[in-house]
């Protein structure tokens, strides 16, 4: 069960990945050993799922970012497409869904023939059916952060 400090800790760090452990413990009133012991329990527990840096993607050349829905035949495919999105670093995210296909995947690339690439080996995965691909003009908002 998480508690007051622990939700304040968690949205700090939420909104400031690189908040000090000392600034951080002084935000939330807590002895810097106290801080550093809650830390370690909330990553033991895995409430804390990890760290990492949110990068421009356009400043490394990847200007597309599209949203591409696969339909399935059959669910008998599911672990041979979770094995082959792992192993396709344009895919950032995969997700099962209900309604219009099965599964949703976000993607970028550098450019449309790279897209074009791109769904040509997602259009040859076993069990792939159908694609149906969305570009992104604008991002209005994007985040991870919880409302907690």
């Amino acid at each position: 069960m998480l508690d007051t400090v622990d939700i304040k800790i968690l949205n700090i760090l939420q909104e400031k990945g690189r908040t000090k452990r000392n600034e951080l413990a002084e935000a939330v009133g807590l002895s810097l050993p106290s801080l550093s012991e809650r830390l370690r329990k909330l990553e033991k527990k895995n409430v804390i799922d990890g760290y990492f840096s949110k990068l421009n993607r356009k400043m490394f050349g990847y200007d597309i970012m599209a949203f591409i829905t696969l339909v399935m035949g059959t669910s008998q495919s599911y672990e041979e497409l979770a094995n082959r999105v792992a192993e396709t670093p344009e895919i950032l995210e995969c997700h099962a869904i209900l309604g219009d296909g099965s599964h949703i995947l976000k993607a970028i690339v550098k450019d449309t023939s790279s897209l074009e690439a791109l769904l040509r080996k997602i259009q040859s995965w076993p069990g792939v059916n159908r694609t149906l691909t969305s570009f992104v003009l604008s991002t209005l908002k994007e985040t991870t952060k919880l409302n907690i």
